[in-house]
């Protein structure tokens, strides 16, 4: 077992990469407050090469536009930390790279930024599959809250959007 994740995390991402490879499926992340987080905790697993294509790390709504292309009028009417530019940012993650299977994450880890209607431990993500190119993704999004520091918001959005990933697979949502 890999030591320098919390077992809760890696037995996450170890499940995630035995779901991948049984259907022959890629991931690939979208990150913004967990700034490679994902693709860390997943990579840190052997043989991920098999089932990870790539992560963006999209810190600024810059490179929210630029890398994923997420339109500027979700950024400019929802804000960054939103489930529409999450969803964006999963759609943009799965058209930009070689995988089925995306994970977006946009979020207040803290101490600062967050306001009365978004507090700092406020996460939004975005989960999408796309089995067949000739269909359109099946997208699914969620906001938590969670609770600690900077490092304990991230971990546990980490853990989160990993956990999302396995329900996906594990209960065939998209189908």
């Amino acid at each position: 077992m890999a030591s320098d994740l919390p077992a809760q995390l890696w037995r996450s991402a170890q499940q995630l990469g035995d779901l991948l490879r049984r259907e022959r499926l890629m991931v690939a992340t979208a990150e913004s407050c967990t700034a490679g987080g994902i693709a860390f905790a997943v990579t840190q697993i052997a043989g991920s090469s098999a089932w990870f294509d790539r992560g963006f790390i999209t810190y600024s709504n810059d490179s929210k536009l630029k890398v994923l292309g997420v339109s500027p009028v979700y950024l400019r009417d929802y804000g960054a930390v939103s489930e529409p530019v999450a969803r964006a940012m999963a759609l943009g993650c799965l058209n930009h790279s070689a995988a089925q299977v995306a994970v977006a994450v946009s979020g207040i880890a803290g101490p600062d930024g967050g306001t009365e209607s978004k507090p700092v431990g406020t996460v939004c993500f975005a989960w999408a599959i796309r089995r067949d190119p000739t269909v359109a993704p099946w997208v699914r999004t969620t906001t938590r809250l969670f609770d600690g520091d900077r490092a304990a918001v991230r971990a546990q959005a980490v853990l989160e959007a990993l956990d999302g990933l396995n329900v996906l697979l594990e209960q065939r949502l998209d189908v």
